[in-house]
């Protein structure tokens, strides 16, 4: 069944439907992740501590991306609330995790983002702002630049290609003109500038079934390209793979691609990349305030074991800081090639040995 006849159902059911394409029976038959991984020598995933919280506002965005994991746009409605936001806060006050990243959607357009941000730079944390952008030269927004500089917040933006077409195919007309006119407004509040302490990290996501190239190549690329072109300077680049969830499983689904990007994917695994996973070290909170081990697990509708807090109103670091990772097929998106994450690739080169 397609799942774009099913976009009117509930998010319950659509991650349910999306689950069920993943790990039914694949012809021939693909093994599960927690195969590849016992087969390659490795044990199930565990987390190693918690270092960052990612929390996902809702769900919100002035964008509609054909690569969204989180099905994100204009017409969604779902928004973290002031009590979770504040519970959130409590619990970053009262424990050792030193990394706050903030998600969507377009985050900075949840009503509490600017108390949320506020609270987290007086503790101290390192807040980081995923950011499409564009929101940056939005109405009403446009003053946002300087608010991020003055809490001291990273920028984590997505520009999939420095060349306009590309750039445009994946998230819409328009969009790199305007990306290109924020990232100039933050090179002038000295973001991407080596040694003002302002970080611009940008992020690169293939089109189509393409796996991302060396992000260490790619990076110096999108420096020359970016400067030559526009004067652009930037921090750093992260390379991640698209995951196939939501409108992009809709895509391979519409062009009976699924198999064979699942294919590529698993024959793609890196056993070195395992270690690097962002689920190891960090905990994802939905904007209802759910907790999961990642913001892929969460559009999965896939939470915690049942034997772990469900809810930041219940948080124990004791018992989520060592805890058994729920893993699927999408798993193998952020274990091929060099690894793929938030931060972005998880190994400077594929090893030869990937099966």
């Amino acid at each position: 069944m397609q799942l774009s006849l099913l976009r009117q159902k509930s998010e319950l059911t659509n991650a349910a439907i999306q689950r069920e394409i993943l790990e039914g029976d694949a012809k021939p038959r693909q093994p599960y992740f927690h195969e590849k991984l016992r087969s390659s020598g490795l044990e199930n995933l565990r987390a190693a501590g918690i270092d960052v919280m990612q929390i996902n506002v809702g769900k919100l965005c002035n964008q509609t991306c054909t690569h969204c994991h989180v099905d994100a746009g204009p017409d969604r409605r779902e928004s973290m609330s002031r009590e979770t936001a504040e519970q959130i806060i409590d619990v970053l006050a009262n424990n050792d995790i030193p990394t706050l990243d903030i998600t969507g959607g377009a985050p900075e357009m949840n009503p509490r983002f600017r108390w949320i941000v506020e609270q987290a730079h007086k503790l101290g944390c390192r807040v980081i702002d995923r950011c499409n952008l564009t929101i940056l030269m939005a109405n009403g927004f446009k003053d946002l630049p300087e608010f991020l500089a003055k809490h001291d917040v990273e920028v984590v933006a997505s520009l999939p290609c420095y060349m306009e077409e590309n750039c445009d195919s994946q998230r819409g007309n328009g969009v790199f003109k305007r990306s290109i006119d924020a990232l100039k407004r933050l090179n002038q509040l000295g973001y991407g500038h080596p040694g003002l302490g302002r970080k611009l990290t940008l992020v690169y996501n293939p089109t189509g079934t393409a796996l991302p190239p060396s992000q260490h190549e790619l990076e110096a690329t999108y420096r020359d390209e970016l400067k030559t072109r526009y004067d652009i300077v930037f921090s750093e680049l992260h390379t991640i793979t698209n995951l196939p969830l939501s409108r992009f499983l809709d895509e391979l689904l519409q062009g009976d691609q699924l198999d064979v990007y699942m294919q590529k994917l698993i024959d793609s695994f890196n056993p070195r990349t395992v270690d690097g996973v962002m689920c190891r070290r960090m905990i994802s909170v939905d904007w209802q305030g759910y907790l999961f081990d990642c913001d892929f697990n969460q559009m999965l509708n896939m939470g915690l074991s049942a034997d772990l807090p469900q809810h930041i109103s219940d948080f124990d670091p004791s018992r989520l800081s060592d805890r058994m990772i729920q893993t699927g097929r999408h798993c193998f998106g952020c274990t091929a090639g060099c690894g793929s994450g938030c931060q972005g690739a998880t190994v400077t080169f594929a090893s030869k040995e990937a099966s």
